[in-house]
């Protein structure tokens, strides 16, 4: 069994790994935004900013199918650092894990990983430092309740009035069902990323099992993973677009 690194710093439980991918995602993003735009050209692009500007078409089209295109350009630099960041982190996980072995607890930054603090003698627990940030149920929820405050936010500050009426619509006792239904929202986009991202890893996990023999299965889920991870990018950044229209620019829900 994989444990991840945490630490207790007073009342907060800090995962190590989600910090480190979290970090590490962020710096690819931000490389490969900063490589793609570092020597624009009309007449020579490079492909790497064939690929940007692929990119940003795409996510442009993602939200002129949410919400007319005038209104939702403020939009387009969301959609695409979400899709960028969601992507990345999805595959970060795909090539390798770093997993180390413990027979002693351990120390980090003066602190005692909990998943070492408890031992019993002849148990090696492992700890889990490299995966997909998105296979962390935190990770995929801070995102999405992020989203959700942004859909909020959004709504009363340009849809006010509409936006409150379609809690009473189509009529005041649906009121509950439909503050549920907002509640939801965040819930499905986080566990849907997360379920997806998650059970990838496992998956992987249990072939490399096979040593040599699941090298085959291995090659053909690695594929796989990448198309599932784009797809739940693409997932993510869309339902994002479409909860922003309907909150702060559809007059009718």
């Amino acid at each position: 069994m994989h444990y991840s690194p945490i630490i207790e710093v007073g009342f907060l439980k800090i995962d190590l790994s989600a910090v480190l991918m979290l970090t590490v995602t962020v710096l690819v993003v931000f490389l490969l935004v900063k490589l793609a735009t570092r020597n624009l050209s009309v007449e020579n692009p490079s492909k790497l900013q064939n690929f940007m500007e692929w990119v940003v078409e795409f996510v442009q089209n993602i939200v002129a199918s949410a919400m007319p295109l005038s209104k939702g350009k403020p939009y387009i630099t969301l959609g695409l650092t979400l899709i960028l960041f969601i992507f990345v982190a999805n595959l970060l996980g795909l090539p390798f894990a770093v997993i180390t072995e413990h027979t002693t607890a351990t120390q980090v930054f003066g602190q005692t990983l909990t998943a070492t603090s408890h031992i019993e003698p002849g148990y090696k627990p492992h700890i889990l430092w490299w995966k997909s940030p998105t296979a962390d149920i935190s990770i995929t929820a801070g995102l999405a309740i992020v989203v959700f405050i942004l859909i909020h936010y959004l709504g009363l500050k340009h849809n006010r009035k509409h936006y409150l009426k379609h809690y009473v619509e189509p009529f005041p006792v649906f009121l509950p069902l439909n503050i549920i239904e907002n509640l939801a929202k965040p819930i499905a986009l986080a566990i849907r990323l997360f379920a997806n991202i998650f059970a990838g890893e496992i998956l992987i996990s249990t072939i490399l099992k096979l040593t040599w023999i699941g090298l085959p299965i291995l090659a053909v889920w690695q594929g796989f993973s990448i198309f599932v991870g784009a797809l739940q990018a693409f997932i993510f950044t869309i339902l994002s677009m479409v909860y922003i229209a309907q909150a702060s620019i559809h007059e009718e829900h």
